[in-house]
């Protein structure tokens, strides 16, 4: 439904879904190596560690939906991609000696900014299509997530071939 494209806040809110999911998977994918090769855990310590990003998002999605019905949903996505893009940026330099608890704290910044956005953005986009549209309109948010994510663990990969060493570090701070 590319006409849908034609409404800017359409056209926004696709763009910036898209980002945000492939910010999402570039630390999604890269951190478990981080935590794996380079803190030397376990992939059960891994798994575990890994889980509290995706657990924040449940508690952050409905506190940002009941929410946005009192603050502008623009304004509350804008904060939670901030907020994201700090817990990125904390994660990106950080080293072992941070602990499990510092790890946690980081991943949970970036879940709840994450779960602060994601809300709000999917409905200002199904809002922004005509009410006979609305179906086309959630086609194309699965088609944005899908393409976000696909698009992040792509640019993983490459990091990771082009800068081994490197590679972590250089995903977080594009996420």
């Amino acid at each position: 439904p590319f006409d849908l494209l034609r409404i800017p806040v359409f056209s926004l809110s696709v763009l910036t879904s898209i980002l945000s999911f492939t910010s999402q998977m570039l630390g999604m994918v890269a951190l478990p190596f981080m935590f794996h090769l380079t803190f030397g855990m376990s992939a059960a310590e891994t798994g575990l560690l890994m889980t509290a990003w995706p657990l924040v998002i449940v508690v952050a999605g409905p506190l940002a939906g009941t929410l946005a019905t009192k603050i502008h949903p623009g304004l509350l996505g804008g904060v939670g991609l901030l907020v994201m893009s700090v817990g990125c940026f904390l994660l990106a330099d950080v080293s072992p000696s941070v602990g499990y608890g510092g790890l946690v704290a980081r991943l949970m910044l970036c879940g709840f900014g994450f779960g602060l956005f994601q809300s709000p953005n999917n409905s200002i986009l199904i809002a922004s299509a005509p009410p006979e549209r609305s179906g086309s309109a959630s086609g194309m948010l699965a088609t944005a997530r899908l393409t976000g994510q696909t698009t992040g663990a792509a640019l993983v990969a490459l990091l990771f071939h082009i800068d081994p060493e490197n590679g972590c570090h250089i995903a977080l701070l594009l996420a």
